[in-house]
């Protein structure tokens, strides 16, 4: 029931290594002297969670079930990061500013990390 494009929240998902690469540079900054800052990480852009769902569908092959609830008390409608400071303080820039890479890429280290659970 969300006043989104298609009824569900939207959100600034963001790829592991981006956020990574983020905090490395962060280090790096703070390291050489620069000062505390609060930094938003993000895209600046977001996509609805029909959205990645149906990412994850095709990216994965399965066509698993889906439970929709309700919204959560007081959860707004979209967040999306404000990424202008930390381009600006640290010349942060994404790599892998793409849905479908961050899920693909995310269900192969899933994959990877259930067969080293399994001992393979």
């Amino acid at each position: 029931d969300y006043e989104t494009r298609d009824g569900t929240c939207v959100r600034d998902y963001i790829h592991v290594e981006d956020l990574a690469k983020a905090h490395v540079m962060a280090l790096d900054y703070m390291a050489k002297g620069g000062e505390s800052q609060v930094l938003n990480c993000g895209y600046g852009r977001g996509f609805t969670v029909r959205e990645v769902i149906d990412v994850v569908k095709a990216e994965s092959g399965v066509d698993f079930p889906v439970q929709e609830t309700g919204r959560r008390a007081g959860d707004p409608a979209a967040l999306m990061a404000d990424n202008t400071r930390i381009k600006n303080v640290l010349g942060w820039q994404p790599d892998f500013d793409d849905l479908n890479t961050i899920v693909r890429t995310a269900l192969a280290w899933e994959k990877i990390w259930q067969q080293k659970k399994a001992g393979h």
